[in-house]
C-alpha cells in the first residue's frame, strides 16, 4: 500500500514573480487577532459565541462563513429606517418606492414582475409522499378545491442583513411581487434592525404590515420595543395573526441569522444583548402562540436539525429550513407564493418543494459555487421513527467508546460532512455520521432518516448533506452542557447526551495529557509548545485528576462548563490515552542539502487529522502572521517534506494573511475552502477564497461580514460579492519579539477590485521566513513542529 495514501491533502501553488512582498502599512487597526485561533491555548476552546474575534491580545478566533455571496441589493436611494409613521396606507407609497430603490411611489402601486426575479424552478426529484406506520395524523386539514385560507406569519428580524446589505427589503419586494387572492394573508413582523433600507418601516419600533397585489400596507405603528430573540415577542405576533386573520393553514417562516442546535435562531441588531432565540424559546413561544402551523420555516442558517425537529413536532407537521449557511439571497418567495395563490389546497409537501426548488436554483444562478442545502422534514414520521433509532445509534457509539474505541468514532466524526465548520458550532450531517460510524444501528438511523426527509436538494458541490444535521462536538466540547441541557428542555431522551458526554470526555482528556496548550508562538520562539503526552498512565492521571479539581485549566473550559466532565473515571481514561497519543516529541526535522524531511511512523500518522504550514516573517521589528496553508509533499516512503519556499498566497502580487479552513471532496473534485482577513470599502470582512478542480489557482468567492466583538452566536447569511472597483485593504496580525500580539495592520498595497483578479505564490521578501507545520490530533489538539528559519 502506498504510504502517502491517508495521509491530509495538500493544495497545489501557482507561484508567479514579481509581487510586493510581505510588509505592514499605517498604523494599527484595533479590531483585535484577525487569525485562526490557534495561539491562545488548546483547541478545544474558544470562549464566547460563533462568528468573532476576540478583542484585545488574548484568544485569536474569528468566522468564516464558508460559501459564495450575492445577495439582490436595493437602489442606493433607499432611504434610512427613520420612525413611525402614523397611518396605514400612507406608508405603504414610500415603501414601496424605496423597495424599488427610488423615492417615494403612489399608494397602490402595482410591482412588475420585470423587478423581480423569473422563472420556475423545476427539479426532476420526486416528493416522497410515503408515511412510516403509526405517525399521528397531519394536524392541518387541508379541505380541498381551493377553499383552504392559509395565512403566512414572517417573522422578519432585519439585524444587520437589513441595515447593511437591504435584504429584508428586498425578500418583501419578492412577496410584493407575487400574485395570490384573498384567501391568502401574508402577514409580515418587523423589527430588529437599526436602520431599514426601507423608508417607512421603523428602526424604533416593531411593526407589523400585510403585502397583498403588490401593496405594503402597515397593520400597526408599533407593536413595541421587545427584542425579537424575546419568545414572548414571536408568540404575540403569532397570536394576533391567528386573531385578525384566521385560517384553516397557518405557515410560519422565522427570517434572519441562525445558529442551530446549541444557539438557536435570531441575532436582534438593537438588543445585542438579548442573545439567541434558543429551541427552548423557539418551543416555548409556540406553546404561548397556541397555533399549529402545516409548516414552520427557516430563512436563517443551520437550523434543519434534528434537534428543531423534535421540538417542532408538538407545533408543527412539516420543517423547511438548512443543514448549511444559507446564501445572502436567502429564499426566492415570489413564484412560490404565486403558485400557492393558484390552489390554496396544494399539499404542504408540493409548497415545501416549490420552495426547495426556487431557492437552491436561484442560489446555482446567482451565488456562484454556494454550498446550498434546503429540505423538506416530515415531523410526523421523524418523531414516530427517529428517537428510537437515535438512541440505538448513541448506545453503539457508547459501546465502542467503552471498547476502547474512540479513535475510530474521531475519525468518522472528523470525516463527516460539517456545515459552518470556521464557526466551531460542531453540526454535522447526521445520516453520514451514521454511515460513518458504521454500526448496523448507524446503518438504520440513517435509512430512517432517509425516509422521514421527504425532499432535499443541495447543490452539486455538496455530498454528503442528506437533508437533516445533528450537534456532535468536536472543534471544541464547551458547548456540551448548553447542549445537554437544552436536551432536558426539548423533551429528547438522555441516550445521546450520554454518547456525546463520552465522547467530550476522552476528547478534553487526550488535549488534557497534551498540555492542553499546544502554541505557534511557543514553538516559535523555541520555548517547545508542542510538548505532547508523556504516555505514561500515571502521570496522565495525575493532571487529569489536577484539571477535574480545578488545579489545571484549557482555554474555554472552566467550572461554568465542565459539568460532562464531572464522573470521569481518570484510571480508564488515563489507561486509554497512554496507549493512544501523539508523540510531539517526534515532530523534527531532518535536513538534507536544502531539503527538510519529517519521518513518522504510520499509528502516529494515523492520529493525525489535519495538517497545515503556518509562516511568519520577520519584517525587522517583529513577525508578521501570514497564515495557515495546506502546502507540503511526500516523499515516495511517506515521509512529510516541508515547503522551504519564501513565497506565500497574494492576491493581485499583495502577499495576504491566508488562513486554510476545510478540504470536502464532491466526486472527483477536491474544494478547498480558506479566507483572508480584509477590509472591504472600509468594512471588516473575511474574503472567502476557493480552490477546486476547475480553478486549481483559486478564486475570491465572495465576503462574509467578520463580527469583531462578539455581536452574536448566530450565523449571518452570506453576504456581499465583490464588484468592480471596490477597495480591498489586506490585514495581518503582528507580534513583537516578545511574543506578545501588538496588533492587526493592513498588509502591503490596497487593491481596486477588477475584472480579473488573480490569486498565486509570490515572493515574502528579503526578510527571514520561520516555517512551522500545524499538526491536529484525534483529539483536536494542536501540535506545532520546531521551525525552520530560511534567510
Amino acid at each position: 500500500m502506498d504510504p502517502r495514501q491517508n495521509r491530509p491533502q495538500n493544495r497545489r501553488k501557482n507561484v508567479t514573480s514579481g509581487g510586493n512582498g510581505a510588509h505592514r502599512r499605517g498604523d494599527g487597526l484595533g479590531t483585535g487577532p484577525v487569525g485562526s485561533g490557534s495561539y491562545s491555548g488548546g483547541s478545544t476552546g474558544g470562549g464566547g459565541g460563533v462568528k468573532r474575534a476576540a478583542a484585545g491580545g488574548g484568544g485569536i478566533m474569528t468566522l468564516l462563513i464558508i460559501g459564495f455571496l450575492l445577495f439582490k441589493f436595493m437602489g442606493s436611494g433607499a432611504g434610512g429606517g427613520g420612525g413611525s409613521s402614523s397611518g396605514s396606507s400612507g406608508g405603504a407609497g414610500n415603501l414601496l418606492g424605496s423597495l424599488l430603490g427610488g423615492g417615494s411611489a403612489p399608494s397602490g402601486f402595482d410591482f412588475s414582475t420585470e423587478d423581480t426575479a423569473t422563472g420556475s424552478a423545476t427539479s426532476d426529484t420526486a416528493v416522497d409522499t410515503s408515511v412510516a406506520t403509526g405517525s399521528r395524523e397531519k394536524r392541518t386539514v387541508i379541505k380541498g378545491n381551493n377553499e383552504d385560507v392559509v395565512t403566512i406569519m414572517v417573522y422578519m428580524c432585519g439585524t444587520d442583513l437589513e441595515s447593511k446589505y437591504g435584504m429584508a427589503s428586498s425578500d418583501m419586494q419578492e412577496m410584493a411581487g407575487a400574485s395570490y387572492g384573498d384567501n391568502v394573508n401574508v402577514i409580515v413582523f418587523t423589527g430588529g434592525c437599526s436602520k431599514w433600507k426601507s423608508t417607512g418601516i421603523s428602526n424604533k419600533v416593531n411593526q407589523i404590515y400585510q403585502i397583498k397585489n403588490g401593496q405594503v400596507m402597515r397593520l400597526s405603528d408599533d407593536a413595541g420595543s421587545k427584542a425579537m430573540t424575546d419568545p414572548n415577542n414571536l408568540a404575540s405576533f403569532i397570536q394576533y395573526c391567528s386573531k385578525n386573520f384566521p385560517a384553516n393553514r397557518n405557515e410560519l417562516i422565522l427570517w434572519d441569522h441562525g445558529g442551530g442546535s446549541v444557539t438557536g435562531y435570531g441575532y436582534d441588531e438593537k438588543n445585542k444583548s438579548s442573545g439567541s432565540m434558543s429551541l427552548a424559546g423557539v418551543n416555548q413561544a409556540l406553546k404561548s402562540g397556541g397555533v399549529k402551523f402545516d409548516f414552520v420555516g427557516f430563512d436563517a442558517c443551520l437550523m434543519a436539525t434534528a434537534e428543531t425537529a423534535l421540538m417542532l413536532n408538538e407545533h408543527a407537521d412539516y420543517l423547511i429550513a438548512s443543514e448549511e449557511t444559507e446564501p445572502g439571497i436567502g429564499w426566492y418567495y415570489t413564484n412560490w407564493l404565486t403558485k400557492l395563490g393558484s390552489n390554496t389546497s396544494m399539499s404542504t409537501l408540493d409548497i415545501g418543494k416549490n420552495i426547495v426548488d426556487d431557492f437552491v436554483s436561484e442560489c446555482a444562478k446567482k451565488c456562484r459555487g454556494q454550498k446550498t442545502t434546503l429540505s423538506v422534514i416530515d415531523l410526523a414520521e421523524f418523531s414516530n421513527t427517529v428517537p428510537k433509532d437515535l438512541n440505538a445509534f448513541a448506545k453503539s457509539v457508547s459501546t465502542k467508546i467503552s471498547n476502547d474505541e474512540y479513535k475510530d468514532i474521531s475519525n468518522a466524526r472528523y470525516s463527516t460532512r460539517e456545515f459552518a465548520e470556521s464557526s466551531r458550532i460542531d453540526q454535522v450531517d447526521l445520516v453520514n455520521l451514521a454511515e460513518n460510524v458504521g454500526t448496523a444501528e448507524g446503518k438504520a438511523l440513517a435509512e430512517t432518516l432517509k425516509k422521514a426527509v421527504k425532499y432535499n436538494r443541495t447543490s452539486t458541490n455538496m455530498t454528503n448533506a442528506y437533508g437533516v444535521s445533528i450537534y456532535f462536538p468536536y472543534q471544541r466540547t464547551s458547548y456540551v452542557d448548553t447542549a445537554c441541557n437544552t436536551y432536558n428542555q426539548i423533551g429528547m431522551d438522555s441516550e445521546y447526551s450520554k454518547c456525546i458526554k463520552q465522547f467530550a470526555k476522552l476528547e478534553t482528556g487526550g488535549q488534557v495529557a497534551a498540555g492542553g496548550t499546544g502554541s505557534a508562538l511557543s514553538s516559535l520562539f523555541g520555548l517547545g509548545g508542542s510538548s505532547g503526552s508523556s504516555g505514561s498512565s500515571d502521570m496522565i492521571g495525575s493532571l487529569l485528576s489536577s484539571f477535574l479539581g480545578g488545579g489545571r485549566s484549557i482555554a474555554g473550559l472552566d467550572s461554568t462548563n465542565t459539568e460532562f466532565m464531572k464522573d470521569t473515571d481518570v484510571d480508564d481514561t488515563a489507561e486509554y490515552l497512554s496507549t493512544h497519543y501523539f508523540d510531539a516529541s517526534k515532530l523534527t526535522w531532518e535536513k538534507q542539502n536544502d531539503s527538510y524531511t519529517m519521518k513518522l511512523a504510520d499509528n502516529q500518522w494515523e492520529m493525525v487529522h489535519k495538517l497545515d504550514l503556518n509562516m511568519f516573517y520577520d519584517d525587522g521589528q517583529g513577525y508578521i502572521d501570514l497564515g495557515l496553508d495546506n502546502i507540503y509533499d511526500w516523499t515516495e516512503e511517506g515521509d512529510l517534506i516541508a515547503d522551504t519556499e519564501k513565497n506565500w498566497l497574494s492576491i493581485n502580487g499583495n502577499v495576504v494573511a491566508y488562513y486554510h479552513t476545510d478540504t470536502t471532496n464532491s466526486g472527483d473534485d477536491t474544494i478547498i475552502t480558506g479566507y483572508v482577513p480584509a477590509l472591504l470599502n472600509g468594512e471588516r470582512v473575511n474574503l472567502i477564497i476557493v480552490f477546486n478542480n476547475a480553478n486549481p489557482n483559486g478564486f475570491i468567492a465572495g465576503a462574509s461580514t467578520d463580527y469583531v466583538n462578539g455581536e452574536t452566536n448566530a450565523v449571518a447569511k452570506n453576504l456581499t460579492e465583490l464588484s468592480v472597483g471596490d477597495k480591498l485593504d489586506f490585514i495581518c496580525d503582528y507580534y513583537d519579539y516578545d511574543m506578545n500580539y501588538q496588533d492587526s495592520y493592513m498588509i502591503g498595497e490596497q487593491v481596486t477590485v477588477s475584472e480579473n483578479m488573480t490569486i498565486s505564490n509570490t515572493d515574502v521578501g528579503s526578510g527571514a521566513c520561520h516555517i512551522l507545520y500545524r499538526f491536529s490530533d484525534i483529539y483536536n489538539q494542536d501540535y506545532w513542529s520546531e521551525p525552520i528559519v530560511i534567510k
